[in-house]
């Protein structure tokens, strides 16, 4: 098929948008698969996408569309995924585009995410086609939300699309928009190879799927290609486009969208944004926009019974093979036993490993207290990266800490702009500037610590505007900072998973909620419990779980005092004793409240 008849585009939105929705109506509309195959999100073939109603993993679909003007153009949809951990996902899904689709709710409105993922389009040069979906429901609010797009684009109110996904209201319309205002692919037929992955899967057959858009020159089957990144060459097996499943062709031209197999062994070898070429006739240069994807947020992950440790290795592993973002190593705690330092993209794709490890794989698990990563420099000047608490050097060793800091952006009605601003000050953020997108929407900047944000801060910010905020950060830079490590000790001895890193003014605070949460969580024994919170040999709270005590003197009627003193001192020392060679048992309720407690 001709380049000019191609057009590669992919849709943009905020968290339930309709953006999954948009998408069942365009397949439905160019019947593009059968009757049969259509459902409710039919490019998210995971049941958490389905009940959370967010993509999680970015899929490829070609239709054909017969045009008004009697032409057949050959459309690639390429799905993205919908949360700011999968932005690097985002970013290289757009760069395989020409078009974007920018999909706004009619009864919300703009929000964070609406702006966030705007401006990594404008940034890969795509065309944008605004789209206000929902417009059949009763609180619709159509014209507002066409002046926040106009406001934001600079576009004219006619070359906004309305329609209701649905209901497939305003899907013909759109189609032809598209066909009309996306340019085609551009690209050198004769050059050397050049492709871009922008997702890969495991298929357990054939080995790792790659999905490509081929943006110089060709390829087919049996050619030798070359990854840029690491140099290492494949024979292909199969070339093809997806349709749901894979449909095998011949040969994939300069500006189509497809997949290849090549007998890769491991998903990690197609790394998201490198570059495939032609290993006998190389291109000159790769394409850009490639980085190694970097987990974020770093946990702990232990199996509640010891003797499931194999079987969760063997879990993370099948887990590691549709995710080559997910990271894990061997970790041993004198508190779980042994499990798994595990690297994540950020809180929500955290959630989603230990939802599949639960669900996929039955593995009851216990969460240690995530954290982010830090760069230490030492007195020497020698830099160490530290995701665990544990790896934090001695105070007198250290010569300063930097933590992550992400911008942030904070769409919400003007009359929570006090509330946000409480809120933030008590997160560490830094204001920037406020921008008004209209009377009823203004965008707040903030800079804020990621520790600050990964946990609950997203709750706290629908909790004090009653739902009405929008939030969205990008990827963190380094600044210095006054981090702690913070332990806690139960009769002295330390539970290195409750130890964090946080920052010094805010370590008292949480090491006495800490301590007194710990306080109701661990059951009474036979002797005295001191639960304990300390900086370094400081001391900065303690709670005490008090004794169970026997009765002893109840077999004594009357006599000398000296009888009773007697059982008393006798009960003392073994009490004492006790203490002394008895280990107190953590419940796994301690560790999961650490998880949820405030860091305010």
């Amino acid at each position: 098929m001709s380049q000019k008849q191609i057009r590669n585009f992919c849709i943009i939105a905020h968290i339930d948008h309709g953006k999954s929705t948009l998408a069942d109506r365009l397949l439905e509309s160019t019947r593009a698969l059968h009757e049969r195959q259509m459902k409710n999100q039919t490019l998210d073939d995971m049941d958490l996408e389905r009940e959370r109603g967010i993509t999680i993993k970015s899929h490829a679909i070609r239709f054909d569309y017969r045009a008004d003007d009697g032409e057949v153009y050959n459309l690639n949809l390429i799905d993205t995924p919908g949360h700011v951990d999968f932005t690097y996902e985002v970013s290289r899904s757009l760069s395989a585009c020409e078009g974007a689709l920018l999909v706004v709710d009619a009864s919300q409105g703009i929000e964070a995410q609406t702006v966030s993922n705007l401006y990594l389009a404008i940034e890969n040069d795509l065309q944008i086609i605004p789209v206000i979906n929902k417009i059949d429901l009763p609180v619709a609010r159509t014209d507002e939300v066409a002046k926040e797009i106009i406001d934001l684009l600079g576009c004219k109110r006619e070359e906004i699309i309305f329609c209701s996904a649905k209901q497939g209201i305003g899907i013909h319309d759109l189609l032809e928009t598209i066909v009309r205002q996306i340019p085609p692919p551009r690209g050198a037929v004769d050059a050397p190879l050049r492709a871009m992955i922008f997702d890969s899967t495991y298929d357990p057959y054939k080995g790792t799927a790659a999905y490509i858009r081929v943006v110089d020159g060709s390829i087919r089957k049996g050619m030798t290609i070359k990854f840029r990144s690491h140099g290492k060459e494949f024979e292909v097996d199969e070339v093809g486009f997806r349709r749901l499943k894979y449909f095998p062709t011949a040969i994939l031209e300069t500006g189509q969208v497809g997949y290849i197999f090549a007998a890769i062994k491991h998903v990690g070898d197609a790394k998201v944004g490198d570059t495939i070429t032609d290993a006998v006739r190389p291109a000159d240069k790769p394409l850009p926009g490639f980085v190694e994807i970097k987990p974020m947020v770093f946990a702990g992950i232990y199996p509640a019974v010891a003797e499931d440790y194999t079987q969760l290795r063997d879990a993370l592993e099948k887990l590691k093979l549709n995710d080559a973002s997910l990271d894990f190593v061997p970790e041993t705690s004198v508190a779980l036993g042994f499990g798994f330092r595990c690297g994540f993209l950020g809180l929500l794709h955290m959630e989603i490993i230990t939802e599949r490890l639960a669900r996929e794989y039955n593995q009851y698990i216990i969460n240690t207290v995530p954290n982010v990563e830090y760069h230490v420099y030492s007195e020497s000047g020698e830099k160490k990266r530290v995701d665990s608490p544990s790896q934090l050097p001695a105070p007198g060793d250290i010569e300063r800490v930097e933590e992550p800091v992400v911008d942030s952006q904070i769409i919400t009605p003007p009359e929570y702009i006090g509330n946000i601003m409480k809120l933030a000050g008590d997160r560490r953020g830094q204001y920037k500037n406020t921008e008004y997108l209209s009377t009823t929407r203004a965008n707040l900047s903030f800079s804020f610590p990621l520790a600050e944000v990964i946990f609950d801060f997203h709750d706290k910010l629908k909790s004090v505007t009653r739902g009405y905020a929008s939030f969205d950060y990008s990827i963190p830079h380094y600044v210095p900072a006054k981090l702690v490590k913070l332990d806690i000790l139960v009769n002295s001895d330390p539970v290195d998973a409750l130890s964090v890193i946080l920052h010094k003014d805010k370590a008292f605070y949480y090491g006495r909620a800490l301590c007194e949460k710990l306080q109701t969580l661990i059951p009474r024994q036979m002797f005295e419990v001191v639960i304990q919170a300390t900086i370094g040999n400081k001391i900065i709270s303690r709670s005490v779980v008090r004794a169970l005590r026997k009765n002893v003197t109840a077999k004594c009627y009357g006599g000398d005092i000296t009888r009773k003193r007697k059982l008393l001192e006798r009960q003392k020392e073994g009490k004492k004793r006790m203490k002394q060679i008895g280990t107190v048992e953590i419940p796994q309720e301690a560790f999961l409240a650490a998880l949820k407690l405030e860091r305010t």
